[in-house]
């Protein structure tokens, strides 16, 4: 299994290391990365290369990996879409713009959405594993409401501040790039998208006026690293993403939903409670667990995810191994399907955006011209 990467920076290195850890036959036999600075995790004897293209062309690999900040995503997933590989993965939010929603739409229409992967690690923890299998058995019934939330601490708040997705033009904005994992989810458990929503929010936090007052505190604020186009403090940043986020959507389904995210909250949750008809079931990715409860009252499971090997896993609740374990089976033949393809990933990007255009525009934004223009590309089977 030979693999190229446009990108090797921290989350592309971890993601990789993990192929190369679960599929040892995996070779990595080129980079495209102008300051390559987590080159070690693949390996500093890894070919570099000048253009993606020229990569792509000389190395010939079976999975072409793209990494890169999310602004490059959409040249970079053309290139190879229009060279031979059969295989190319690419990290979330795959782009940052309903126009290059409907570019790549195109592109996947001419050369098949089939070859595209994407990153959305939240379908294969296992909080979704076990909800999909109770709707799949009418637990839940028709879903009704939801509520749901991503909050991150303020070490992870201060890097985006710092970090080049402080910039919407890099980035695509705060709710694409942290909550498109969220929104997908509830994409997925409606069975539908959003048809209207609004959005209000704003910098509430990672202001002048909350700077740290002493270098112990500052400290906090500088955890978690940052080096391309980065600055040193969040709180003086030129960063135009905000930093608290309150949405409503109202799904085709009829469903609705209320989503709040925040920046700078220091007992962190990733919480969401799922209504039905017939029952209903509540989660937290963070504290580890998911209860689902018939209407009857009768618990039908209750999983605590925070003991056991689930717990030692890492990143994203062990979904990132979960997710290379069934994409190196799906590459192996063993797996039909993954649990999420290139177009969820690109609905739940459009939802994203949408919900900052309400936001910013101060009104409720409809959504059923772009579906119509989305779906008159024929993507969905």
């Amino acid at each position: 299994m030979k693999i190229a990467t446009a990108g090797i920076g921290l989350r592309a290195g971890h993601v990789l290391a993990l192929f190369r850890q679960m599929m040892p036959e995996v070779e990595f036999v080129g980079y495209y990365d102008p300051q390559p600075t987590y080159l070690e995790m693949i390996g500093t004897d890894t070919p570099r290369f000048d253009s993606v293209e020229e990569m792509l062309a000389q190395t010939k690999p079976d999975l072409f990996f793209v990494g890169s900040p999310n602004e490059f995503h959409l040249d970079q997933i053309r290139a190879g879409l229009e060279s031979d590989v059969p295989h190319i993965f690419t990290e979330k939010p795959v782009v940052v713009s309903i126009e290059e929603t409907m570019e790549l739409g195109r592109l996947l229409a001419k050369h098949g959405s089939d070859r595209l992967m994407v990153g959305l690690v939240l379908r294969y923890s296992q909080h979704m594993v076990d909800l999909r299998a109770a709707m799949a058995e009418g637990v839940l019934g028709q879903i009704t409401s939801l509520e749901a939330n991503e909050h991150i601490g303020p070490y992870h708040g201060a890097f985006f501040m710092r970090d080049w997705r402080r910039m919407v033009s890099h980035s695509g904005g705060f709710m694409l790039e942290k909550c498109c994992h969220d929104l997908d989810l509830y994409n997925m458990i409606t069975g539908s998208r959003p048809a209207r929503v609004a959005s209000f929010g704003g910098r509430r936090s990672f202001l002048p006026d909350h700077a740290p007052a002493s270098n112990a505190e500052n400290e906090i604020f500088h955890i978690k690293g940052s080096v391309w186009n980065s600055v040193d403090d969040p709180f003086h940043s030129d960063g135009d993403i905000i930093d608290c986020q309150t949405a409503i959507l109202e799904y085709e389904t009829g469903a609705s939903m209320a989503f709040h995210t925040n920046l700078n909250v220091p007992d962190e949750h990733r919480r969401f409670c799922v209504m039905g008809a017939m029952g209903m079931a509540e989660g937290d990715f963070v504290r580890g667990y998911l209860k689902i409860t018939r209407r009857d009252g009768k618990v039908y499971a209750d999983h605590d995810y925070s003991k056991g090997d689930r717990a030692t896993l890492g990143s994203h609740y062990g979904a990132d191994h979960m997710m290379v374990a069934d994409i190196i089976a799906y590459l192996k033949g063993a797996a039909e399907a993954l649990p999420v393809s290139i177009v969820d990933a690109l609905e739940a990007g459009v939802a994203a955006l949408a919900l900052d255009e309400a936001r910013s525009a101060g009104r409720v934004v409809g959504l059923s011209e772009t579906w119509a223009e989305f779906d008159s590309l024929g993507l969905r089977r």
